[in-house]
C-alpha cells in the first residue's frame, strides 16, 4: 500500500507497566468504546456564509433551508452503522439551533420554519425513530454573546443554554465541549458538571470538565499506536498547543474527529475524501482501538449532498465487504491460542481485549502455528484490526501479549480478498490554522 503522507504508525516505545490495578473504564464508558462509530452534523449560519468559523455578526436570516429533513441524516448514520450522532447546537459564533430564552441569536430569529423551527428537536426525534443516540455540540467560545467578556455572566448563561438541552431532548449520549478558542478561558466547569450530573448522568462528556473521553489531538482522525485509555493530559484544539492537565491519571478513551470533505460546514465546490481514505481513517481510529466521529456536513437545502450520500454509501459498502462476515475464533485465554472453526483463509485478525478491569496489555504478536510473526503491535483495547500483509490458510493461530493480568476477550478474523485498500496517499492533513487567524501550525500525527 502506498502510503507517504500517513506511514502506518510506527513502534513506538512501550511504556512502562500500568499498575497491578489500573482505572478502569465505567459502564457508559465502555458501552460508548464498544458502539465505535458516531456521525457529526455540522450546520448553521456558516453553511450559507461559505465560512468554517464566523464571529457571530451574520444575521440569523439567512439560516434558511427549504427542504431540510433531518430524517435523512440521521438514516444516513444509521445505514453506515453509526450508533450515535453529534449536532452543532451552538458553534463558536454562537448561533442556536434551537428556541433558546437565552439570546435572539437562534433559530427563532430566522426565516426557517417561519421562526417557529427546532432543528434539535428534529435531530432527536429522528435518532428516536432510527435507534441512535444524540450527542449535542454547545461550544464554550461564543462569538456573538456580549455577556462572554464578562466570565461570571457567561457563565450564567451557559449554564442556563445547557440546562434547556438537558431537559428537553431526552437522554443524551453524549455532550461535545470543543475547545477551539478557549486557550486561557477558564469556565465554571465544577456547576457544567453538576448540572450534568443532576439532568443527563448517563452522557459522555467530550474533553472538557469532568470528561469520560478525549479528543484523540488532530483532525484528521487519526489515532496512532499506542492507544491509551489511562492518561492525564489531552490536547485542547487543532489550532494552538495548549493541554488539559489532570490532577490525577483518568481512564478517557480517545474520539477521533473527522469531516467527510475539507471543511466542517458545507462548502459549495468541495468534494468528499476518497473511498480509500477513508477506509484508512477508519483502520487508524476504530481499527486501534479509539472511537470514529465522521462529519456529514448538510447542505444549504437541509439535506445530504448527493456526492456525499454516494461516497458514504460506497464507505458502508466497503466497510460490509472488509468486516460484514467475521469468522470467530475460539479464544483461550490462559493461553491466547486463538481456534478457527477449520482451516481459513483469512487477510484480516482482530482482537478484543478484556476491559473490565482496565486496560492491561501493552504489546502483542500474533503467530501461526509454525512460530512466523503475522503482526504486532503495541495496545490492543476495545478493539485493534491487523491487515495482513498477505493472505494466511490456518486453523491455529498463537497471541502473545504482554501486560499483568492483561486478557483478550473475544477475536475472529476477516477474509476481505479483492476489497478496496484503504490508502492515505496523496491525502491532506486537516489545517492548523485558525480559519480566521493565524496560529501555529503542528505536523501531521505519525
Amino acid at each position: 500500500m502506498s502510503d507517504d503522507v500517513h506511514p502506518e504508525p510506527p513502534q513506538q516505545p512501550v511504556p512502562p507497566p500500568q499498575p497491578s490495578d489500573p482505572l478502569r473504564p465505567t459502564p457508559e464508558q465502555l458501552a460508548w468504546q464498544r458502539e465505535g462509530l458516531g456521525v457529526f452534523f455540522h450546520v448553521g449560519v456558516n453553511t450559507f456564509a461559505g465560512r468554517e468559523w464566523s464571529d457571530g455578526t451574520l444575521s440569523p436570516g439567512i439560516f434558511d433551508p427549504a427542504d431540510l429533513d433531518a430524517d435523512e441524516w440521521v438514516r444516513t448514520a444509521h445505514d453506515l452503522g453509526a450508533a450515535y450522532v453529534v449536532l452543532t447546537a451552538k458553534h463558536h459564533d454562537g448561533f442556536c439551533l434551537w428556541p433558546t430564552a437565552t439570546t435572539d441569536y437562534s433559530v427563532r430569529a430566522s426565516p426557517w420554519r417561519q421562526g417557529r423551527g427546532d432543528l434539535v428537536a428534529e435531530v432527536a426525534a429522528a435518532c428516536e425513530r432510527w435507534g441512535l443516540g444524540l450527542g449535542l455540540y454547545l461550544s464554550p467560545w461564543d462569538r456573538h454573546a456580549p455577556e462572554y467578556a464578562d466570565p461570571a455572566r457567561y457563565d450564567a448563561l451557559y449554564l442556563a443554554q445547557l440546562r434547556e438541552l438537558c431537559t428537553g431532548y431526552g437522554p443524551l449520549h453524549e455532550l461535545w465541549f470543543d475547545g477551539a478558542g478557549s486557550a486561557g478561558r477558564e469556565y465554571d466547569w465544577e456547576a457544567i458538571g453538576d448540572l450534568i450530573d443532576e439532568l443527563q448522568p448517563g452522557a459522555m462528556v467530550f474533553n472538557m470538565g469532568r470528561a469520560t473521553s478525549r479528543w484523540v489531538g488532530n483532525e484528521d482522525g487519526l489515532a496512532s499506536d499506542p492507544v491509551e485509555y489511562v492518561t492525564t493530559s489531552a490536547d485542547l484544539n487543532n489550532y494552538d498547543a495548549d493541554v488539559i492537565e489532570t490532577a490525577a491519571p483518568r481512564y478517557l478513551p480517545p474520539e477521533c474527529d473527522v469531516s467527510l470533505r475539507d471543511g466542517w460546514f458545507w462548502q459549495e465546490g468541495e468534494q468528499p475524501k476518497s473511498l480509500p481514505h477513508l477506509l484508512a481513517i477508519h483502520d487508524r481510529s476504530i481499527g486501534l482501538g479509539a472511537n470514529l466521529l465522521l462529519n456529514i456536513p448538510p447542505d444549504r437545502r437541509g439535506r445530504i449532498d448527493p456526492a456525499d450520500a454516494s461516497r458514504v454509501s460506497e464507505l458502508a459498502g466497503a466497510l460490509r465487504a472488509r468486516f460484514g462476515s467475521p469468522i470467530p475464533a475460539r479464544c483461550e485465554p490462559a493461553s491466547a491460542v486463538l481456534r478457527l472453526p477449520g482451516p481459513t483463509t483469512f487477510d484480516h485478525v482482530e482482537l478484543r481485549e478484556h476491559l473490565e478491569g482496565g486496560q492491561r496489555i501493552r504489546r502483542h504478536r500474533i503467530l501461526d502455528a509454525e512460530g512466523r510473526e503475522l503482526a504486532v503491535g503495541g495496545t490492543v483495547g476495545v478493539r485493534r484490526i491487523h491487515r495482513l500483509a498477505a493472505p494466511v490458510t490456518a486453523e491455529v493461530l498463537q497471541v502473545e501479549i504482554e501486560g499483568e493480568g492483561a486478557a483478550l476477550d473475544a477475536a475472529c478474523v476477516h477474509d476481505a480478498r479483492g476489497t478496496v485498500v484503504p490508502d492515505l496517499s496523496g491525502a491532506r492533513p486537516a489545517p492548523t490554522t485558525a480559519p480566521d487567524g493565524p496560529l501555529p501550525g503542528r505536523p501531521l500525527p505519525e
